[in-house]
């Protein structure tokens, strides 16, 4: 059998696998998204269910929450990254345990790292009995309810633990990757730190940057479980809002539910098409 036939029939079987499941329930969601949905007696094809969510305030507010939630993670989440692989790309005694305890929140499921910042930062948390013992507060109900609270800043915390060693990982795997010749370069011509950053390794690290900036967005933008477990009830970001409505006993809710989800589903093939083409840029 050639090479050229034979790599695609090994792969048959995980593809087949991948467009039966993913293209077919897809596939179902946008036809009950559309008004088909035979089971409760809807036969005709309609757009009613977008216009309905796009025209909903409660939906303008959940995505504009979903929206910043993942835009604050993200920039957040390059900035940290970028300061932390900065600091850990020197050698310093301790620089193998600090590279070791930087990685540690990748492997960390993230119901896990939710749980971690509720036992943190809530007002009955180490945190707030901390301050409180140290008489910094009065009592720990003092300490701002960062919890369940409508900007989502816990929902942003555990991102960002989770997140910053992902994109540090990559920036540091580049820097070491490129050495240190032109750094060495730029000072010896009287480059200072702020030129020799902006001028020579942001351009470097930048194509990773934004690679996993995309990679986060998306990632963050249809997450469920953190918002659902540390959210408020509303509003609620997207993906919560349609796990809610599918779930609902109601079954006329679950074309708007589809709706929403395929909302989702395009803003995700979206940001894939963009990190292929940064993906290519970046191999250039």
């Amino acid at each position: 059998m050639k090479d050229g036939l034979r790599i695609p029939l090994m792969l048959t079987p995980a593809l087949g696998l991948v467009v039966l499941l993913f293209g077919g329930g897809l596939l179902v969601g946008f036809g009950q998204s559309l008004g088909y949905f035979p089971a409760i007696g809807l036969h005709d094809f309609t757009l009613r269910y977008y216009f309905s969510v796009f025209t909903d305030k409660n939906f303008l507010q959940s995505l504009w929450l979903t929206f910043r939630i993942a835009a604050v993670t993200t920039v957040l989440s390059s900035v940290l990254a970028v300061g932390f692989t900065l600091v850990l790309r020197q050698k310093f005694a301790g620089s193998r345990v600090a590279t070791f305890l930087f990685q540690v929140p990748l492997p960390v499921p993230h119901l896990v790292a939710a749980s971690g910042i509720v036992l943190l930062v809530t007002q009955s948390g180490l945190i707030a009995r901390f301050l409180a013992a140290l008489g910094l507060i009065n009592v720990p109900a003092d300490f701002p309810a960062l919890v369940f609270d409508r900007a989502g800043i816990s929902i942003v915390l555990t991102f960002l633990w989770k997140e910053v060693p992902f994109i540090g990982l990559v920036v540091l795997a580049i820097l070491q990757s490129v050495g240190p010749q032109y750094e060495e370069l730029a000072r010896t011509l009287g480059a200072n730190a702020r030129q020799r950053f902006f001028s020579v390794l942001l351009p470097l690290i930048m194509p990773g940057i934004l690679s996993t900036s995309i990679i986060i967005f998306a990632f963050t933008f249809g997450n469920y479980e953190i918002p659902l477990l540390l959210g408020v009830r509303f509003p609620a970001t997207l993906p919560v809002v349609a796990y809610r409505q599918y779930q609902d006993p109601d079954l006329a809710l679950r074309p708007e539910a589809m709706a929403i989800s395929i909302i989702l589903a395009v803003v995700a093939v979206l940001l894939l098409v963009a990190y292929r083409r940064l993906a290519r840029y970046a191999v250039r």
